[in-house]
């Protein structure tokens, strides 16, 4: 351990040459690394240039069999998607309802409780209305 120490203490500062010579090495790594995702960049550019040329002339050919096709796989995604969606919420919902229905207080409860008292609260309030109503015009 003591034989560690000393060396950490006498560790000399890199000199100017060591310096330069790690600032040279990473300056021709990363051109190195740069140069070949540009080489890369390109080719891939290439090969899409070509395949969209070699492509073009049979998509303008079955333009009229793929368009409608394509539309028609877009909508029935779309509408797997949907009904999928659909089915999840009105299980989501069957499964709160019996959680309620059974006591055991799902998330929400409590707001449908009030809102629940507010609207027999409204109803007696409206139905009281109407009674008062209906007393003054036959008792008029």
């Amino acid at each position: 351990m003591a034989d560690y120490l000393r060396l950490g203490q006498h560790q000399q500062a890199p000199t100017k040459n060591e310096t330069l010579m790690k600032s040279v090495l990473k300056a021709v790594t990363a051109g190195t690394v740069g140069g070949s995702m540009v080489l890369l960049s390109g080719l891939t550019l290439a090969g899409t240039i070509i395949a969209l040329v070699v492509a073009t002339p049979l998509l303008v050919i079955f333009s009229p069999v793929l368009v409608p096709a394509a539309i028609a796989v877009t909508l029935l995604v779309f509408g797997f998607a949907s009904s999928g969606g659909f089915g999840l919420a009105a299980l989501s919902v069957l499964a709160w309802m019996y959680r309620y229905l059974t006591g055991r207080h799902p998330p929400g409860a409590d707001q449908l409780d009030h809102a629940k008292g507010v609207l027999a609260s409204k109803a007696r309030d409206i139905k009281e209305s109407a009674q008062h109503k209906i007393e003054q015009v036959t008792g008029s």
